[in-house]
């Protein structure tokens, strides 16, 4: 393969987890409407597991049990699959789905954080130090309007999203450091296999199943979600991770607050106030600064 070919494939799988995972946030609050959060999420990975398997099973995929290979799978499982997406599904019962996907965008501050810790080759440098700090002025200015009892459920949503970004965050580095030898689709298939049965579970235990309305609406969002959101956009994650830089790979965040907002707006007639805005510029700016070094040096390469 050409390296033209591998940087193309590259930019495409970048683009597709930009692009699907800013629709995602939109399509997860469409189907709240009538099915509860932990039954959705588990639904969703239900059918993303199913497909997965056939995938795995016509390439004649191995799925390695070496202790690294548990180590990823677990983690997947639990602080990558099940825990957050369960803090993500019950938050986003009570905010719009623009400010979810501007609140994730803290995800890659954690991305710098653990990679400095764990990782050394992505040390923690001034850009870096910099740009954490304006996403955290951006977050707060974000919370600037909701800091209030009057309205706690949507503070305690938006403190459930904030945490999910660190398991997140952490999940990555170590699926990074133990899971080079792994394929995509093994590790999204066991991982989200996981998930599946966590959350369904948590559904089950916790929530009214009995009373959910399956309309297209509510089948139609999880099979998007399952298929669309999870198979195609996780296995391509996957594999851009074994390829790029993990604090690169998390500016994916960048891109997804402006699609789900864009979509928020259009679909939902979902208004943000202008701190959200103001919050929102500092905290992609500080992406941005915190991946100067790397843009830095790409350009006095190609100089």
């Amino acid at each position: 393969m050409s390296m033209n070919s591998e940087r193309f494939r590259i930019w495409l799988a970048f683009f597709i987890v930009c692009g699907v995972w800013g629709s995602t946030w939109l399509a997860i609050k469409i189907g709240l409407q009538t099915v509860p959060p932990f039954l959705a999420a588990g639904l969703r990975f239900a059918v993303a597991s199913g497909v997965l398997l056939l995938i795995v099973r016509f390439r004649r995929l191995p799925i390695p049990l070496t202790r690294d290979a548990q180590k990823v799978y677990l983690t997947l499982g639990v602080i990558s699959f099940s825990i957050p997406f369960a803090l993500v599904y019950w938050g986003q019962q009570f905010i719009p789905s623009g400010l979810s996907s501007v609140l994730f965008a803290a995800y890659p501050f954690w991305v710098a954080i653990f990679s400095h810790l764990f990782l050394k080759d992505e040390p923690l440098d001034l850009f870096k130090s910099l740009g954490i700090v304006l996403g955290f002025l951006g977050l707060l200015v974000i919370f600037s309007s909701d800091l209030h009892w009057s309205d706690p459920m949507a503070l305690l949503g938006m403190c459930a999203v904030l945490v999910s970004t660190v398991l997140q965050g952490f999940s990555l580095i170590m699926i990074k450091k133990y899971g080079q030898l792994v394929s995509p689709f093994v590790m999204t298939f066991v991982g989200i296999s996981i998930g599946a049965v966590v959350l369904v579970a948590m559904g089950f235990l916790f929530e009214e199943v009995a009373s959910v309305v399956w309309n297209s609406v509510a089948v139609g969002s999880i099979i998007y979600l399952a298929v669309v959101g999870s198979v195609l956009t996780f296995v391509s994650y996957y594999w851009l991770l074994k390829r790029i830089e993990a604090v690169y790979l998390s500016l994916t965040s960048l891109v997804n607050p402006i699609v789900a907002v864009l979509l928020g707006a259009l679909v939902l007639g979902e208004t943000l106030e202008p701190a959200t805005f103001a919050g929102a510029a500092l905290v992609l700016l500080g992406i941005l600064v915190a991946n100067g070094k790397y843009f830095y040096e790409k350009i006095r390469m190609a100089a």
